[in-house]
């Protein structure tokens, strides 16, 4: 008996649902970092052994809309959502579990089989933890409640057992070695975006985007030209730093990983442009490659 199905991974910004795809698939295929909304795109992870075919997929965090990207993001959620076999609803076990979370977990298990995961249990204790899982009790209708580390990757396989319960059976959608359903070219401006956000995460707020200009793939060589995106010429000073600097920080961390990632020697070049109120406005967002219709 083999089983294959879908599930969509959802819950409020920096709760760990990056870091739970990578840990699943066992490779990087959704950035991460400590800025919320990082993950602005739905990025599928697929899991696949003899028995089972698992296709993960993460989502951007939930939040109050408040630009165009926002909207972009607030969308992709609501298509993830549609056509699932299980929903994995994350929270933050170094947080207080909030009522509209409650809420929202309430309603979609009226609907969808709904397991809760806990995330940073490694970084918290059972005591500290057990309150807020008694408060989790009473949502009736959940199926599991599920304390995880996806650091340590503790109780990640009981995670998997509580998810084939509600998956059927069927037919493989990807082949055996297939860990993602994105492309190089979208995994290589997402690692130069994360780069970015993690060096330059107290001086440049979330209007950040990067666009892949020319990506030419060779026998043994990897040539990539992108642009680095931001709103205001203030931004972009800081971007590249003095001398450059920053921009070559910036530069060669995304080149070392990108070449760990295609095992080829990669030739990275980077510029910086100012899209003022890119968030804002529709004809950007798109050229940006947050368009809608494309999700």
């Amino acid at each position: 008996m083999f089983k294959s199905g879908f599930i969509t991974i959802i819950g409020k910004a920096n709760v760990g649902k990056s870091t739970l795809l990578n840990s699943l698939v066992n490779q990087k295929v959704s950035i991460t970092s400590p800025k919320p909304q990082t993950t602005r795109n739905k990025i599928n992870g697929i899991v696949t052994t003899n028995n089972y075919q698992l296709i993960f997929t993460d989502t951007p965090g939930m939040h109050k809309v408040k630009n165009k990207l926002d909207s972009y993001m607030d969308e992709s959620i609501k298509l993830s959502l549609e056509g699932i076999d299980c929903l994995i609803y994350m929270l933050d076990g170094l947080k207080p579990f909030e009522e509209d979370d409650l809420k929202l977990i309430e309603k979609y298990a009226e609907k969808i089989p709904v397991i809760v995961t806990i995330s940073k249990t490694d970084k918290t204790s059972f005591e500290k933890l057990y309150p807020k899982l008694t408060k989790l009790n009473n949502l009736k209708k959940v199926k599991d409640i599920i304390p995880i580390s996806s650091f340590r990757k503790k109780n990640l396989d009981v995670l998997i057992e509580s998810i084939l319960k509600y998956i059927p059976e069927g037919q493989k959608f990807y082949g055996d070695d297939e860990v993602t359903d994105v492309s190089l070219k979208f995994l290589s401006s997402e690692i130069i975006r994360e780069k970015a956000l993690l060096y330059l995460q107290d001086e440049v707020p979330h209007g950040l985007a990067v666009v892949i200009d020319t990506f030419t793939e060779g026998e043994n060589l990897l040539k990539i030209s992108a642009t680095i995106f931001c709103e205001k010429p203030a931004h972009k000073v800081i971007i590249i730093g003095k001398n450059g600097e920053m921009l070559k920080k910036i530069g060669q961390s995304s080149r070392i990983e990108i070449e760990r990632l295609t095992s080829s020697k990669v030739f990275l070049e980077l510029w910086v442009k100012v899209k003022e109120n890119w968030r804002s406005n529709d004809v950007l967002i798109n050229n940006m490659g947050y368009n809608k219709k494309n999700i």
